[in-house]
């Protein structure tokens, strides 16, 4: 195995998820040139991982402008240059952990004469030359993941989530950070946003939490998040002028860092959530309609998640709005497992 490429473009979550993943192909093959495509953006995440010899973007956005806007042939020309290009890189296997059609198509794509699927569906299992199911402990965060490597005789340790901090996206944020006199270790992140509204804890819930937060540990709430939730964000943080806002002020890299540098974060199921847990920082994940892990692998990570009967409900909500799985967790209930986690925190060190 000298060339290997993962294709996983797209869910910054799943991409956290899948983090730990070229860290044992690299224990297994420490000669092996190993690549990653993904989707333009969540490729910053990738960038400093010393187990990542190459990152390839792809931007599945601009080909599905194209063909909504009728332009085929320019479609057609951009297909042909990346299968150009990734033919050029003469890969020996491909890994398909999305195991969508689309990613399958890219998957084979690549010309790799071993193509290996994650649960292949959509069709996309005819183009691999084999599939692996989906299997592993499905309370614990990136089994599925993890189990793929076992399958493929990585060497899959722990195989816990891990990101690199970059210096340059550190040192920005730290200054951003100074700007509103808070040092490493003075803060606790705040990530409410998702992409998904019966995802999200309410805005009144982290307006509670905020100054109970403050006054139990002295630390300093920061919200992060995306362009698009700049408003939102506005509002919690007008609750307490104590409250630092930088949603749409950081790139992923950057968020990194801030996660990274804090003493504790607080989340919903969100990519920046479990950064956190990847980080190995101080974290309490509030799940409702969805439940993607229970079982962090590190005592400083704890999911609040219900377990109502109608829940996880994923995408199809029954509960006509009130999303009771996401209410009924109080700031007080959120507040008591921080506390907790930080203790536990300060007991690893």
């Amino acid at each position: 195995m000298k060339r290997l490429l993962i294709v996983r473009a797209s869910a910054i979550g799943d991409v956290v998820f899948a983090s730990a993943l070229p860290a044992a192909i690299r224990r297994t093959h420490p000669d092996a040139h190993i690549a990653w495509l993904v989707e333009p953006g969540i490729h910053e995440l990738l960038l400093a991982d010393p187990n990542i010899d190459e990152v390839i973007t792809w931007s599945k956005a601009e080909w599905v402008r194209l063909w909504k806007d009728g332009k085929r042939l320019e479609l057609w020309r951009r297909v042909r240059q990346l299968r150009r290009e990734l033919h050029a890189r003469r890969f020996d296997i491909a890994l398909d952990l999305q195991g969508l059609m689309k990613s399958g198509f890219i998957t084979w794509l690549s010309g790799a004469p071993r193509r290996v699927g994650l649960g292949s569906k959509e069709g996309s299992q005819w183009l691999m030359t084999e599939v692996i199911p989906r299997g592993g402990e499905a309370a614990r965060i990136g089994s599925e993941y993890q189990y793929l490597a076992q399958q493929m005789g990585f060497e899959a340790g722990d195989f816990l989530p891990t990101l690199t901090v970059a210096p340059a996206a550190a040192a920005t944020v730290l200054g951003k950070l100074a700007e509103h006199g808070l040092a490493p270790g003075s803060y606790a992140v705040f990530a409410p946003f998702t992409t998904r509204p019966q995802k999200h804890w309410f805005e009144d819930a982290w307006q509670a939490l905020a100054p109970q937060l403050i006054a139990a540990t002295g630390l300093t709430p920061v919200i992060l998040g995306g362009p698009a939730d700049t408003e939102a964000a506005a509002r919690i943080a007008a609750a307490d002028p104590r409250i630092v806002n930088l949603a749409g002020q950081t790139r992923l890299p950057e968020a990194v860092a801030a996660i990274a540098h804090s003493a504790l974060l607080i989340g919903v199921d969100t990519g920046l959530t479990h950064m956190g847990t990847a980080l190995a920082r101080p974290t309490v994940a509030i799940f409702g309609s969805t439940c993607p892990y229970q079982n962090t692998g590190r005592p400083t990570g704890s999911v609040i998640w219900l377990g109502l009967e109608c829940s996880p409900c994923r995408r199809r909500p029954t509960c006509g709005g009130k999303f009771t799985c996401l209410r009924d967790i109080t700031p007080e209930i959120v507040l008591a497992r921080a506390q907790a986690m930080l203790a536990a925190g300060q007991g690893t060190t």
